[in-house]
């Protein structure tokens, strides 16, 4: 393998990573923090027989929602005789870690929580291990109903004894039963739709019984990264022209395809081409990266390292302790934050991605004017700067749309702009929504926080405080009566929407992340 083909699929396996364990546990890494005790929100596959239990599921683009299976299609281009496509499906399988104390008989009784003789805690805790497949199909070779390879993995327990004779740490799993087909199927000269679909094809004993008691059985954070000999895959979200009908006849359930690896260093302005595809439960760009400033996993990887690597660094000696207790993974975040050097530390503040130059103030149009009282237009300092955030009000605060003022309840209609939009903002695009505040970012900028109107869980992102995020020129103003707009319903496309700016909207700041 060439050097150059190395990185890119070490770069692809990076990201691929950090979505396997993405929602693994989150920050503060310990077993007592409410979101540790609601983990795995997606890319789970679940049995059939629980999951639709009162009814089939709607397929979504992200794998935010239970499902039982997991659907990629995708364009590929053979750019030589004897082409092959390299499948590799991964996931978690859950594993309960229970801590057993001795009794003076020889027998153990599980426990929560045991502290051995040298001080040390030792905490009862769900684990999970990676598990990866890879099937091989020469599309030259492709039967007409693909190839099915299974994709499970068994039932198995270990034991580990404590120190000094205190007990001892069992980790335990269920059987997980599950198969990927992979069919290639022509399309024209060279031009071929691949499909790749993995099952659960196990059975819940009980399909009534709690989701918490059949994820033993579940494939997690499932995903699939696709590699190929001679053969280029078609962007689906940037596609060439010359394949625009065929992408819209792709249909993706639970996951969206991307390319990976490097983005290329030229291209011919008409749509964008890969040698690698990563189909993941979250909703991502082409080419996504690792920031090679990030000095490890931090098991929020959509989320900012300097954030939690100083969030980590304020935790105290006891919430360390437990961290450290709940999780060999926490236990080494922990570790590598504790002993970051400072020259790591400082190059998480930030990077320059881009030199392109800044459009000068004379060619750009007028910045929408937020509508304040008077006194609260004045000059005022500088962000960074005491008093920086002074008359600022996301909750009353309006900016002009078409002239018409637009704050907390107005209705509007989202238009996202095309390339280089957000691909979640683009699948709302035409829906109507409700701002619930206006945020003004460091740079000067303005933005929307929305609820979409149709979203089920729009109350609840209210209560939390993560909105959808809009640019002003992004919207379209309405009348308090006008009816939703037209579209599939939707889900959350992220398990963990954008945390709302440090201090909370009361310091009017958004964090620029959409």
């Amino acid at each position: 393998m060439a050097n150059g083909t190395g990185g890119a699929c070490a770069q692809l396996s990076a990201v691929a990573d950090a979505v396997l364990y993405e929602g693994y546990l989150l920050y503060p890494y310990r077993r007592s923090s409410a979101k540790n005790r609601v983990r795995w929100q997606f890319g789970v596959l679940l049995p059939r027989n629980w999951v639709e239990r009162d009814g089939p599921v709607t397929p979504g683009v992200s794998g935010s929602a239970d499902s039982w299976y997991q659907h990629t299609e995708c364009l590929l281009r053979v750019r030589r005789a004897g082409a092959a496509v390299r499948v590799r499906v991964r996931y978690l399988q859950l594993q309960h870690k229970q801590v057993e104390a001795a009794d003076g008989d020889g027998a153990h009784r599980p426990v929560e929580s045991l502290r051995t003789a040298d001080g040390t805690a030792h905490l009862s805790f769900e684990e999970a291990v990676p598990r990866e497949t890879e099937l091989v199909l020469p599309l030259a070779e492709s039967p007409p109903g693909g190839r099915t390879v299974a994709v499970g993995a068994p039932a198995g327990a270990e034991y580990e004894p404590l120190p000094a004779g205190a007990g001892r740490t069992v980790r335990r799993r269920r059987e997980v039963r599950a198969a990927t087909t992979v069919t290639a199927e022509p399309l024209g000269p060279g031009l071929y739709r691949l499909r790749v679909r993995t099952e659960n094809t196990g059975d819940a004993p009980d399909p009534r019984a709690s989701r918490n008691t059949v994820l033993g059985q579940a494939l997690l954070a499932t995903h699939t990264l696709l590699t190929g000999d001679g053969v280029e895959f078609v962007s689906l979200i940037d596609p060439p022209a010359a394949y625009a009908e065929q992408v819209r006849g792709c249909r993706n359930a639970f996951t969206f395809p991307v390319l990976g690896g490097a983005p290329p260093r030229s291209t011919s302005g008409d749509g964008a081409t890969g040698t690698q595809l990563l189909s993941a439960p979250i909703i991502l760009p082409d080419h996504p990266q690792v920031a090679p400033e990030s000095p490890g996993d931090l098991h929020d990887a959509a989320e900012i390292d300097e954030i939690l690597t100083l969030r980590t660094m304020l935790l105290t000696d006891e919430e360390k302790a437990e961290a450290r207790a709940t999780d060999p993974r926490a236990a080494r975040i922990l570790d590598r934050v504790d002993t970051m050097p400072r020259e790591v530390f400082s190059r998480l503040h930030g990077a320059i991605r881009s030199l392109t130059p800044r459009t000068p103030a004379a060619e750009r149009p007028p910045a929408p004017v937020t509508a304040r009282p008077p006194a609260a237009c004045a000059e005022r300092p500088a962000w960074w700067q005491e008093g920086g955030d002074d008359g600022l009000s996301p909750a009353t605060d309006t900016v002009l749309v078409d002239g018409v003022p637009v704050g907390s309840g107005s209705r509007v209609r989202l238009c996202p702009r095309g390339r280089g939009a957000d691909a979640q903002d683009m699948f709302l695009a035409g829906r109507t929504a409700r701002v619930a505040a206006v945020f003004h970012d460091v740079d000067g900028s303005t933005h929307l926080a929305v609820t979409v109107d149709d979203d089920p869980a729009a109350e609840l992102h209210g209560w939390y405080g993560r909105f959808h995020y809009f640019r002003p020129d992004e919207v379209e103003t309405l009348g308090p009566d006008a009816p939703p707009g037209p579209g599939r319903p939707i889900r959350p496309q992220s398990p963990r929407p954008p945390e709302r700016p440090a201090g909370g909207p009361e310091e009017g700041r958004f964090d620029g992340r959409p």
